[in-house]
């Protein structure tokens, strides 16, 4: 993951670039949001993680892989890759595939997730880390963090 980073009085803003390998694929990017809230010199205020996609969600949830795993099957359940979606049958251009399910997915998680931050750290619970879904398949992307505060 790749960092660039941009900033002003009172706010900074940076993306993570990142390349996910799955379908459903929850990358933390916890360290990677920490770091920029560290170097933004922001000491108190908020910090918003965004999704740059329409098929990847932001979410804070615990680190534990037979969670994603019970994840993996709910999200499946509700909107299953083998189902039927109108948007399937709309034109696609030549890096694109059919991803109904993944654009229903989405509507299941935010694009985003705001972090107090205090004291120059993000303010996150003894098990919350946060997270790139990945809903659709393998391919690069990216999420802005924004810090705003003083």
């Amino acid at each position: 993951m790749d960092a660039i980073m941009a900033s002003v009085a009172g706010f900074t803003s940076s993306q993570i670039e990142i390349q996910t390998l799955y379908a459903r694929q929850f990358v933390d990017i916890t360290d990677e949001v920490e770091q920029i809230i560290a170097e933004s010199g922001i000491r108190d205020g908020l910090a918003v993680v965004a999704s740059q996609h329409t098929t990847a969600g932001i979410t804070v949830n615990e680190h534990e892989p037979e969670l994603f795993k019970d994840l993996d099957r709910f999200l499946d359940a509700l909107a299953p890759s083998d189902d039927v979606y109108a948007h399937n049958s709309a034109p696609c251009g030549p890096d694109e595939h059919p991803n109904g399910h993944a654009h229903c997915q989405a509507l299941l998680l935010s694009a985003t997730a705001s972090l107090p931050v205090i004291g120059g750290r993000a303010v996150l619970g003894r098990w919350q880390r946060v997270f790139l879904v990945e809903l659709d398949h393998a391919r690069p992307r990216c999420v802005t963090v924004a810090v705003l505060g003083a």
